[in-house]
């Protein structure tokens, strides 16, 4: 019999603008919210990102659920901190036990999410036998021989990520057992046809615990959904190969901010995006997450002008303004853009014209010494 929760909610951490589209991550059993830790920051340039703990796993409290436990009791749990959020409608990412969480969401609560990632998790686990095993095992002995068998049943030989092995082995084992449970309990087979929402499969081709074949049975069974194979990666593939989990989920979720960082990215280079978003802080999160919506999911994504006309009206916009390092910034981005150092030196003088000599000639400085350093990165005489 499912014990009833305790009325608490899990432990999560959020990320990313409030005003964002609101993204919720599961994790995997025996792991925390740190196994979004390489992944959740990126995506919370784009979106509001929220993760969460099992019970009894990081900082959840461990009686909120009991013996008996099932998926449906732990999607409740995610629903009622959607609430507590104030999230009516939400996309999910979720990992192996936390896949098959949004798995039962899009089946049994579609009105609720707007999109679903399924990565390294199963319609059914291998039957109830060995997850009752299991949790008979850690009720009586604890973690400590599970957590230390981790590394194989986790990741590809000679990979660890040891805060993970550490979060397993602290874990409470009676909440730990009811997981066990719930996926014991599990399966969601003649359920997967009615799933309407759009699905993403992501599948560890190196995965023991759930085969690349699990993921090929929801991707058959979804109408519409997609699957993904990620090579070199195990159970915990957003841990083990985060750029490429994120390039999926990129490409998944979508919008106009997922394009827009695409092309921020093309246009201003990675080591700049990157800089901004390590500086982020929830102070400017709101601010990066319009840029990103905004300035380049929506104006430079636009095609009535190319890339290289964009760059020239800005570099104008710039020097009538005086904001030399944006104009440092953007006279690089025109290179990438594909114009030549002749044809910036034209439109800063064309900028002589009609915003005066002097804020030209600043311009001059700058862009002279922007572009003696990128002759400099590439190798040619200044």
């Amino acid at each position: 019999m499912t014990t009833e929760p305790s009325g608490e909610l899990p432990h999560h951490r959020a990320e990313g603008a409030a005003t964002a589209p609101p993204l919720l991550l599961g994790p995997s059993l025996g792991t925390s919210t740190a196994l979004w830790d390489a992944v959740a920051p990126e995506l919370s340039v784009t979106h509001r990102v929220v993760r969460w703990d099992l019970p009894g796993h990081g900082g959840s409290p461990a009686d909120l659920i009991g013996p008996g436990a099932t998926v449906a009791d732990l999607a409740g749990l995610v629903l009622a901190l959607a609430d507590a959020l104030g999230v009516e409608r939400f996309a999910y990412a979720g990992v192996s036990l936390g896949g098959a969480v949004g798995l039962h969401l899009a089946a049994h609560h579609p009105e609720r999410v707007s999109s679903l990632a399924v990565i390294c998790s199963s319609a059914h686990f291998g039957g109830a036998r060995p997850w009752r095993e299991r949790a008979e095992l850690v009720r009586r002995d604890g973690l400590e021989r599970l957590a230390a068998t981790a590394d194989a049943r986790w990741f590809t030989p000679g990979f660890t990520v040891p805060r993970l092995v550490e979060d397993h082995r602290n874990a409470d084992p009676r909440a730990y057992a009811a997981c066990c449970d719930a996926l014991a309990a599990f399966d969601l087979r003649d359920r997967l046809a009615s799933i309407t929402v759009p699905t993403l499969l992501v599948a560890g081709r190196e995965d023991p615990a759930t085969p690349p074949a699990h993921l090929r049975e929801i991707a058959d069974a979804v109408p519409g959904s997609s699957l993904t194979e990620i090579a070199g990666a195990s159970h915990l593939a957003p841990a083990e190969r985060p750029e490429a989990v994120l390039a999926a989920l990129r490409g998944h979720f979508g919008g106009y901010a997922a394009s827009g960082t695409a092309v921020r990215r093309e246009v201003l280079g990675d080591a700049h995006v990157d800089r901004a978003q390590s500086r982020q802080t929830p102070f400017t999160a709101r601010f990066q997450d319009f840029i990103s919506r905004y300035a380049w999911g929506e104006i430079w994504t636009d095609p009535t002008l190319s890339r290289r006309e964009r760059s020239m009206i800005t570099l104008t916009a710039l020097v009538a303004h005086g904001h030399h390092d944006e104009l440092a910034m953007h006279v690089r981005a025109a290179r990438r853009n594909g114009l030549t150092p002749e044809e910036i030196g034209a439109v800063l003088l064309q900028t002589a014209v009609y915003c005066g000599v002097p804020a030209a000639n600043s311009a001059f400085a700058v862009a002279q010494r922007v572009l003696a350093e990128d002759d400099e990165d590439r190798g040619r005489p200044r």
